[in-house]
This record gives C-alpha cells, structure tokens and sequence, in this order.
C-alpha cells in the first residue's frame, strides 16, 4: 500500500517551524510528499523542498478547494491519500499511522477525518469549537445514521483526512469548483454510494482559529453559498437541525467553566452574526459580485 501525503499552500513560513518537524517524526513516512503552492512570496517552496516535497507552484487564481485537490490527486500513485493544511501540526507520533490504520479497519470506508485539537495558545472559544466538533471517541457513520444526525452525517475535514484512492475515483474525485466544504461534498457522495465515513480520534492535529466576528460572518456566508448551490446534500441528509443551539449551550457552559460569563453577549453576537452569513450566503444569486467579493472569506472564488 502506498500512501501520499498532499498539502496545498501559501505563505506556510509561520507554521514550518512546527510542522516539518512533526511530519519528520512520524512512524509512518508517505511513499509521496506532495505541496500545491499557490505562488508563496515567503520562503515556503524553498523550506519544503529541503525537506523532500515535491513541490508544484500555481498561480493564486488557480487555487480552488476542490479543484486543486482533485488536481493534486492525480499527480501522486498512492493508495491512500493523506491531506494536510499548513496549520494543521500533527499531535503525535503515530498520527499518520493512526489514520491511515482506521481508514483500512473496515472494508467499506471511503474516507477518514483526525481529531482536531486547539493549538497550545488558543483561545477560549476557539478551543471550545474544536471540543464541539471533535470529540474524544472514534465512530464510523453510515447512511443509517442521517435520521440521527442530519447533515453532520456527511461531516469531514480535509485540515487532516486519508481518503481511500479507489473510494474517491469510485464517487467521482472532488468536485472541480466550489467555494470551500470538499470534504463534505465528498463525504455525502460517499455515504449515498454505500460508502462509511470514519472519525478517527487517536490521529490528533493541533488546529484552531481565532476568529473575529466578522471573519464569522464571512466563513458562514461561504457555507451558505455551498450548501445553497448543493441542495442535495440537505435534501439527502436533513438540516442542521438544533445543532445550532447545542453548540451554542457548549459555548455557554465553557464560559462558566473558565468563569467567563460576561462574554455571554459576544456568544450571542457572534452567533447572530453566523446565522446572517449563513442566510445571507443561500441567497447570494441576488448579491451584487463587489458584495460578494467583500463578504466571502474566499474572495478569489469570486473571479
């Protein structure tokens, strides 16, 4: 079996320092160590190739999440796919191997996705958001489960996930172009193909954001533009449902634990303001592009 380790970048400087030791010590290395740069003006190619990655340069404006993925797994032969982003440091040694063991534990896996923890200097909320959405026991989730779950059926992360090669040929690869959620798009047409998605909890990244308000906003607007031009992701797995209020009960109950309850208002904002982005983003047909450009946090889709 041959595995391939796939990281798009830009920029990566900041966090080299931290990831390429921890992709160094890792028990299972990658037959194949791929980076996607998308023109980096720091010393990223030049870090990298040091380091042993084959390293392949594009223009910012070619960059897309699906695209640029489904690109990157047709120049590897791999197996099994690894991929990364540049923010995601592995947490342990056996990461990789981790991973790739519970994408192989059961025949009708099509993709696995690693526990994210918060970096070491995360803040309350943006630790909170990795607690919420990565807990601490593994599961593999099946089509079955969408009456209990709704559309986290099809949740993933492509910050750290191995797909199964033949599984992602097999669904038709990513999608060419979208604004961002690949994973999930992936992931959906997995679980409608009979495919299982795994959590796979002991293979721990540290990755987190810290993100303003108004980044909130943004990042949900380019959900909503997804899930909005994908209809049929909701039509086959459900709505959201009360997953909404759940995190935000979460959210308040890390707040008094860390007896921080005067940010309950910053909560609450802050969830107002996803909710707008989400909205605003289903019906994104009636902005204006200059508007979208400005709200979306991908604002080179809007080209």
């Amino acid at each position: 079996m041959r595995v391939a380790l796939i990281i798009p970048t830009r920029n990566a400087g900041a966090h080299l320092d931290r990831l390429l030791p921890a992709i160094a010590m890792q028990t299972l290395q990658p037959d194949e160590f791929l980076v996607v740069d998308s023109a980096s003006r720091d010393d990223t190619v030049v870090r990298l190739r040091a380091a042993g990655a084959r390293v392949e340069v594009i223009e910012p404006t070619q960059f897309n999440h699906g695209g640029t993925r489904r690109w990157a797994s047709e120049l590897v032969d791999a197996d099994t796919l690894i991929y990364l982003t540049q923010d995601a440091i592995p947490a342990r040694a056996d990461t990789f191997a981790n991973i790739v063991t519970d994408l192989h534990a059961e025949v009708g896996i099509g993709v696995a996705y690693g526990r994210q923890l918060p970096h070491p200097d995360a803040g309350l909320l943006g630790a909170q958001s990795r607690h919420f959405n990565y807990p601490a026991q593994s599961r593999t989730k099946c089509m079955n489960d969408a009456p209990e779950l709704g559309i986290k059926t099809c949740f993933s992360s492509d910050s750290f996930s191995a797909y199964k090669y033949e599984a992602l040929l097999a669904v038709g690869g990513f999608p060419d172009d979208v604004i961002g959620s690949e994973d999930a798009y992936v992931a959906a047409r997995m679980l409608l193909s009979g495919y299982a998605v795994r959590y796979a909890a002991d293979a721990m990244v540290h990755h987190s954001h810290d993100y303003t308000m108004f980044e909130e906003f943004r990042r949900y607007f380019d959900i909503g533009v997804f899930y909005g031009r994908e209809n049929w992701i909701r039509q086959a797995f459900g709505a959201a449902g009360g997953e909404g209020l759940r995190y935000v009960k979460a959210e308040i109950a890390a707040l008094r634990r860390a007896g921080a309850l005067y940010r309950l208002p910053e909560v609450v904002l802050r969830s107002a303001m996803k909710l707008a982005g989400y909205r605003l983003g289903q019906v994104e047909e009636q902005l204006p592009l200059s508007i979208k450009r400005r709200v979306s946090m991908f604002s080179g889709y809007w080209r």
